[in-house]
């Protein structure tokens, strides 16, 4: 999938040495690793600025402050990606169960995963890990 145009860009590939290099620990065991930050931790479960999240990986954006929502999960709640294409999704059968893990479409980054239990109009509770998100906060008019 090499240089396979995607939302956000071209697509992103790195060893995971470079990641390593461009990420913190915690970043990357999360990002890239399929880690889950503990609830109420992150930096964005509570952020309430008017903006877009990004993808700490690749700066693909991914979410705007415009459909984040209170889910009192502790993690960044919302109820769909700023386009379709900037998520795919993969089923995720690990902890004894069935999910779908949410990505980042550009570099396969691990967001989360997205529950059928959200607020209209999608119906969709996108449960996002801030240690996979960048912040931009939107300019001032």
């Amino acid at each position: 999938m090499t240089g396979e145009a995607v939302a956000g860009g071209d697509r992103v590939e790195r060893t995971p040495e470079e990641w390593k290099q461009q990420l913190s620990p915690t970043q990357f065991q999360v990002a890239r690793q399929g880690g889950t930050e503990a609830a109420f931790t992150g930096a964005y479960w509570d952020h309430k600025e008017d903006g877009m999240y990004h993808c700490v990986c690749c700066d693909a954006p991914l979410f705007s402050s415009s459909t984040k929502f209170e889910s009192g999960t502790g993690w960044p709640s919302f109820w769909n990606g700023v386009t379709q294409g900037a998520i795919r999704t993969h089923e995720d059968r690990s902890h004894g169960m069935v999910r779908t893990e949410i990505l980042c479409a550009r570099c396969d980054a691990h967001l989360g995963h997205v529950f059928n239990d959200g607020p209209a109009p999608t119906g969709q509770r996108y449960c996002t890990n801030s240690a996979s998100l960048d912040f931009k906060k939107k300019a001032s008019s």
